[in-house]
């Protein structure tokens, strides 16, 4: 996360929204909802759920450097490589 209340926290993209311009993180942007027992949750109650952040609020993690932005290059078979802006290396 680059910028809010969770700025600096670190997870896992779970689900991507392109139309929409979201991402749905693991363990970040969580709110409590009220769920009533149903078929799928047998007991009700209060449970936390993953809400969606905008994608310009969040940055790739590279190995080496930390957050940065990426690039493209081609490889030896001509197959696209993700890479780090800041030291080059792949993603």
């Amino acid at each position: 996360m680059l910028t809010g209340k969770e700025a600096g926290r670190e997870g896992e993209v779970m689900r991507a929204f392109p139309r929409k311009g979201t991402v749905l993180v693991a363990g970040v942007n969580m709110a409590k909802r009220h769920a009533r027992p149903s078929g799928s949750t047998m007991q009700g109650g209060i449970i936390d759920k993953d809400m969606p952040l905008a994608v310009s609020a969040v940055a790739i993690v590279c190995h080496s450097c930390g957050p940065t932005r990426i690039g493209v290059r081609f490889d030896e078979q001509g197959r696209k490589v993700r890479v780090c802006r800041k030291c080059e290396g792949d993603l």
